[in-house]
């Protein structure tokens, strides 16, 4: 007798979940967008993204909050896609938010132009009216990301507050808001890092070289391995040298540190990281270190 295997694994079920969420927002809202920096995280989501809408393109665009700080690999990856895709590439430029008098950037050895993405950030949705706007955090990566919904409720200011968010009970998401609110959507909320990784080699998904061993110039703060730039500010007390190094996240290069690895192939990534026991953001990125509330107050104010 034939037997069958109804059993599904646990990235089918991942998969399945994160589908269902885009063609919900797709049939619910009128201007969604996908945030897409070229990072690992927004690269499975637009491969899913891909697969859900298949064989139509992508029914929305494609949207980078640009530190003008950012890896060059990072963004070459992140231009060459979006023209494959021809899908609409909006870049919110955090250098003109400056040059505009609508932030000020920080100065001295550790300043940092992360923070003041959110307002270039609000000032696109707003622009170009995006009502749902799709990103790439996971629960797993940092406590005030475990709080989230998958549709998290932003009011007409862009703020987040975690007390008024919305139940979500039996995958049933409420999408309804007024003029000027907006949703953020997190397909992968449910995901960890490991799942990210074990997709892309399941997928045979192409990331940026970054992600991979390679030897960089860098120097060492608090811990951290940052890289030798024009941007980031150097003491004379921070050597540069040679490392073996790779990037788990990859954002902002002020803020962003490496990590000591061999790992040059995705199985290697993978044997890594299913051993570690730190997450990438609470490894390598300084900006989560300035206090213990430093994610929640930024998202607050409207961050991702």
């Amino acid at each position: 007798m034939l037997q069958r295997d109804y059993t599904t694994s646990q990235l089918d079920v991942l998969e399945a979940e994160a589908m269902h969420i885009m063609r919900e927002v797709a049939a619910e809202f009128e201007r969604p967008c996908l945030l897409f920096s070229g990072g690992k995280d927004s690269i499975v989501m637009l491969r899913i993204a891909e697969k859900a809408f298949w064989p139509a393109p992508i029914p929305f665009p494609l949207m980078h909050v640009d530190t003008g700080h950012n890896f060059e690999e990072v963004i070459e990856f992140r231009d060459r896609r979006a023209a494959e895709l021809g899908a609409r590439l909006v870049v919110a430029s955090v250098q003109d938010a400056i040059d505009s008098g609508r932030v000020t950037e920080d100065t001295g050895r550790r300043a940092s132009r992360n923070r003041i993405q959110t307002v270039p950030l609000l000032d696109a949705i707003e622009e170009h009216e995006f009502d749902a706007v799709f990103g790439g955090a996971r629960r797993d990566e940092e406590k005030a990301r475990a709080k989230e919904r998958v549709f998290s409720f932003r009011d007409d200011f862009g703020q987040w507050d975690p007390k008024s968010q919305r139940p979500e009970l039996w995958n049933l998401y409420n999408a309804r808001i007024r003029r000027g609110e907006h949703i953020r959507v997190f397909p992968l909320s449910n995901w960890t890092e490991l799942d990210v990784w074990d997709y892309i080699r399941r997928e045979g998904i192409e990331i940026p070289s970054i992600y991979f061993a390679h030897t960089r110039k860098v120097f060492e703060r608090d811990g951290m391995l940052l890289p030798d730039s024009d941007v980031v500010q150097r003491g004379d007390d921070e050597p540069l040298f040679e490392a073996v190094v790779r990037y788990r996240t990859v954002g902002d290069m002020t803020c962003t540190g490496a990590v000591q690895s061999k790992a040059a192939t995705v199985e290697e990534i993978i044997e890594e990281i299913a051993v570690t026991r730190i997450t990438e953001r609470g490894a390598t990125r300084a900006d989560d270190r300035a206090s213990e509330a430093a994610m929640e107050d930024r998202k607050r104010e409207g961050y991702f």
